[in-house]
């Protein structure tokens, strides 16, 4: 369990914070518009919400969720690293992001490009998942 869910689900956390962290300052940088939707308290909690530092362990319990999903459906995928990494990735955001982003589109009052980016970022972070699942526990 620790050597296949727990080490790979924690460095999948490490690695999607890095990864989250980096996405949003390009996207925020390409569309400004984009980093001051973020800043609409009718939405979102101002970052001096005590409650906005659970924010941070979104990635940790993503990567560690996706590390038992990976466990228990490596051998349903073949190919190489970034064929399995990548066929894994596809599948969970077809099934968890894609029905996520349409649900969040048509219920908030958010504009599409926040959920384009949303669901893009959703793809490239399984992806990477797949790719520390694939080389840690294959």
């Amino acid at each position: 369990m620790v050597k296949k869910v727990l080490l790979p689900g924690l460095v999948a956390g490490v690695v999607l914070l890095i990864v989250g962290m980096g996405w949003s300052f390009l996207l925020n940088a390409i569309f400004p518009g984009l980093a001051a939707e973020y800043q609409n308290t009718a939405l979102f909690r101002p970052w001096e919400d005590p409650l906005m530092s659970v924010f941070f362990a979104y990635p940790f319990v993503l990567g560690l969720a996706l590390a038992w999903v990976w466990d228990k459906v490596k051998g349903l995928v073949s190919g190489g690293i970034v064929s399995r990494a990548t066929s894994f990735g596809l599948g969970y955001w077809v099934v968890a992001s894609i029905p996520g982003m349409v649900i969040t589109y048509s219920s908030f009052p958010v504009s599409l490009l926040m959920v384009i980016t949303w669901s893009i970022s959703g793809l490239v972070q399984a992806i990477v998942a797949g790719l520390i699942f694939a080389k840690l526990n294959a």
